[in-house]
């Protein structure tokens, strides 16, 4: 079961807020057993992008073995960058 300060994994993309499949949040409050959970999506400077609430299906925990990555947030409702989603940009590359 999934608690309060863990950190998650996105197991669906939410355009939104920009968010994809495979962004890490923290789950800042669990709402009983009924599997809602507020999550919290951070830059890897603390600011917040977004808080969601979801279910436990839109997320699974951070497994022991996985490698983080870093990338520069096209979040344009917090950041303001808002450049094209960066899987995108990466995607031409190729």
């Amino acid at each position: 079961m999934i608690a309060e300060l863990d950190s998650v994994v996105l197991t669906r993309d939410v355009p939104e807020y920009r968010l994809e499949k495979g962004d890490i949040g923290a789950v800042v409050h669990r709402y009983g057993e009924t599997g809602g959970l507020e999550v919290e999506f951070v830059t890897a400077g603390g600011k917040t992008v977004a808080v969601l609430t979801l279910t436990e299906t839109d997320v699974r925990p951070v497994r022991a073995g996985e490698i983080l990555s870093i990338f520069q947030s096209n979040n344009e409702h917090e950041t303001g960058f808002g450049s094209p989603g960066r899987r995108d940009s990466e995607k031409e590359e190729r």
